[in-house]
């Protein structure tokens, strides 16, 4: 390989720089021994042993993927770990937002070791792969038709996926290999899926061309983001580039042997008189070959060389100089000169610009430093990326999925991985996201909820049924007018009250009666306006209570008209009860019950001013909790005891000749009464808010008004509009 003959130089420089400067190795000349892999490990391993057991018996133990360096204490890495170039990847993919990658890996130990090490950390960070695909090894092509078909559809599988990033790893045969395969093997409707991709190459990688791939088309690497081990210029490596020239009568086949091959020409032949155009003259320039064919820039494997050769003769500088011959003191002198067995450095981060000529130039954009300060051990500057033409210097996007925009949720899409997902709207009023491709919602506190879009909370409002809005006004306007009524009614029947009418029922019982609807229509009141402490104490109590006594009124008119029809002699103990005694045991024993599931009530879970942020979306429901929802529904379970005991009496007692048809009117009030609470029951389970206190005012009213009108409106119209059937001679002709 022309391009690897630099690693060979910067040996033979640092060899040459050491042996001129006599203070660092006094009375000592290096020299070196080159020996070559052909790109196969048993011949790297083999080599090594060679020069091992050069003057010692042959002992192949060895395992080859060992580098601990407590395990083997005179091992020594010259060259950076990878483990921070696949950090540094992983980190460079998900800075620039490509999800979904496709790994082109050399088919190998190492290309396997790089698979398992690095799947975790993409998957770590969110990053899955669209593709894996196995480069062979040592740069074969194929020759049989079956396995190119095959490789050539796998390829075309991987490159035909939405990733735009790729990942490749393996060595300079690699590259080779994928730059022939893609020109030689790949069919020409295939040319435009080279076109939008970004191509990722690993420090491993070097981009060669030579022999008939110095004339293939390189377009698929422009832009092509590199991964190099940081080097530095050694002074005096670019004279040194310069002035090499070969010397064709010396036995220097190496140098001969690159000469040819980088300028394509052939040494001169001292029997041949004449030499044609393709002979080497030797006095060709190394930079002016394309950096595809020779670099004059120190690469980074080469200063790793170079390294390594200065921490050879530093540390026999220090035997040297302190007389200590023992392998394990030498050891010693050598780590402390590599670092602790190992060099800390970086890799830094280039992308490549091609030219028509083969030639590029690599513009560095960031760098991998595992040594540096918190923060800025990955550098990335995205405005120095040398982009293809038709990405308009805009970021190609690397996805397998598009964006889920803000207020969509991702969803998982069943046997694909987690990184190819569906996009739901959020129908929830709680949660939100800040950016797209959120993995989770956010939820907004308990008082805020999300906006339409879901990308932010907005404060909830504090409602509850006032006195200002519509509704409020209505029912306000409502009891007002069914209180002004009542109080009409009961002013009529105090002045008259000494009319049949009034006096025919118990007149008491009756002002008892309009007074009780009166307060129920008032009580409706309290349920309006924000809910307070004292408020929420006494309002369902006060309506519980209430409404037990106007309940209870009506149950004792019914039991006297009972009463009125049954045998009683004068004097008789029945005869007795039959008048204010009874009315008043009715409704003080019915209101006492009603009184003491209140008190219990009140004493165990009271009612308590509560806000309730989840019933309804967007809003904070200012409402009174009942404390105990068993004691609420005892509370209407004993009203509606009553007024059915009173609707079945006064059904029973319907067809008695009254004067004025009690009973009846009192069927039909009842009849109202039930039906409103009956209806009440599943409207108020079934709404929310203030709509469930306007269910109830809506049910004291109702409810009410039904007493009131049922009983009470029939007598008034008596009263004002019929004042001949209000007289005792009207009353005598219908007892005949």
């Amino acid at each position: 390989m022309i391009k690897l003959y630099q690693h060979l130089l910067a040996l033979a420089f640092a060899v040459s720089e050491i042996n001129t400067h006599p203070w660092i190795l006094s009375n000592v000349t290096l020299g070196f021994h080159i020996y070559d892999s052909y790109f196969f490990e048993t011949m790297t391993y083999r080599a090594t042993l060679d020069l091992l057991f050069n003057s010692y018996e042959f002992v192949p133990n060895y395992e080859c993927e060992q580098s601990d360096t407590t395990s083997f204490p005179s091992f020594y890495r010259m060259v950076p770990n990878e483990i921070h170039e696949y950090s540094g990847i992983v980190r460079l993919l998900q800075h620039l937002g490509w999800i979904w990658v496709g790994l082109f890996i050399v088919d190998d130990d190492s290309g396997a070791y790089f698979l398992k090490a690095i799947e975790p950390l993409l998957s770590e960070k969110g990053i899955c792969s669209a593709c894996t695909i196995r480069l062979p090894r040592h740069g074969r092509i194929f020759t049989n038709n079956k396995e190119d078909i095959r490789f050539v559809n796998m390829f075309e599988s991987c490159m035909n996926t939405t990733a735009r990033a790729f990942v490749n790893y393996g060595d300079t045969m690699t590259i080779m290999w994928l730059i022939t395969f893609k020109n030689v093997l790949l069919p020409d409707y295939m040319e435009s899926s080279f076109v939008d991709k970004v191509w990722i190459m690993t420090a491993q990688n070097e981009l060669i061309v030579t022999g008939v791939t110095r004339r293939l088309n390189l377009e698929m690497f422009q832009g092509a983001i590199s991964f190099a081990i940081h080097s530095k210029q050694p002074q005096g490596f670019q004279k040194y580039l310069h002035n090499l020239r070969p010397q064709w009568t010396q036995a220097d086949d190496f140098l001969r042997e690159f000469w040819e091959q980088a300028f394509e020409c052939s040494s001169p032949n001292p029997q041949e008189l004449t030499q044609d155009d393709k002979t080497c003259l030797g006095e060709e320039k190394l930079e002016k070959l394309p950096r595809t064919v020779f670099e004059m820039s120190m690469t980074g494997h080469s200063y790793s060389i170079y390294n390594a050769v200065y921490a050879i003769a530093h540390a026999l500088h220090s035997m040297n100089f302190k007389e200590i011959n023992h392998g394990k003191k030498s050891r010693k002198l050598l780590k402390n000169y590599s670092f602790h067995g190992e060099i800390v450095t970086g890799f830094d981060i280039t992308s490549m610009l091609l030219f028509s000529n083969t030639s590029f130039v690599k513009v560095e954009i960031g760098r991998v430093d595992p040594s540096a300060v918190e923060g800025k051990h990955f550098i990335i500057h995205e405005d120095l990326m040398e982009l293809r033409r038709n990405f308009n210097q805009v970021l190609p996007v690397s996805a397998c999925s598009d964006s889920c925009n803000l207020g969509f949720q991702k969803r998982k899409q069943e046997g694909k991985k987690f990184c190819c997902y569906g996009c739901d709207p959020l129908t929830d009023k709680i949660s939100f996201l800040l950016f797209p491709d959120m993995d989770e919602c956010l939820q907004c506190p308990d008082d805020h909820y999300s906006n339409e879009s879901r990308d932010r909370c907005n404060p909830k409002v504090i409602t509850f049924l006032s006195y200002q809005e519509p509704l409020g006004i209505g029912l306000v306007s409502v009891a007002l007018s069914f209180t002004l009524v009542t109080a009409l009614v009961l002013g009529i029947f105090i002045k008259h009250k000494d009319t049949p009418i009034v006096k025919a029922n118990n007149r008491d019982l009756t002002y008892t009666l309009l007074i009780s609807l009166l307060l129920c229509f008032l009580c409706s009141l309290i349920f309006l306006g924000p809910p307070g402490r004292v408020n929420c104490l006494i309002r369902q109590a006060a309506f519980g209570t209430i409404f037990c006594v106007a309940v209870s009124c009506v149950l004792a008119k019914t039991i006297t008209v009972v009463m009125a029809f049954m045998d009683t002699k004068p004097g008789s103990n029945m005869r007795k009860w039959m008048g204010r005694r009874l009315s008043v045991l009715v409704i003080l024993s019915s209101t006492f019950i009603q009184a003491g599931i209140c008190a219990l009530w009140l004493g165990t879970f009271p009612p308590f001013p509560n806000m309730n942020m989840h019933s309804v979306p967007g809003q904070i429901i200012a409402e009174c909790n009942e404390g105990s929802v068993i004691m609420f529904y005892c509370v209407l379970a004993y009203m509606g005891l009553l007024s059915i005991i009173s609707f079945m009496v006064a059904f029973l007692v319907r067809k008695l000749p009254d004067s004025f048809n009690e009973a009846k009117f009192i069927v039909f009030s009842m009849l109202v009464f039930c039906s409103v609470w009956l209806s009440f029951v599943p409207t108020y389970l079934s709404t929310k808010g203030k709509y469930m206190v306007a269910v109830e005012i809506f049910s004291i009213l109702a409810s009410s008004a039904g007493l009131l009108g049922c009983i009470f409106f029939p007598k008034c119209y008596v009263i004002l509009l019929k004042p001949e059937l209000n007289s005792k001679q009207s009353l005598i002709r219908r007892k005949k």
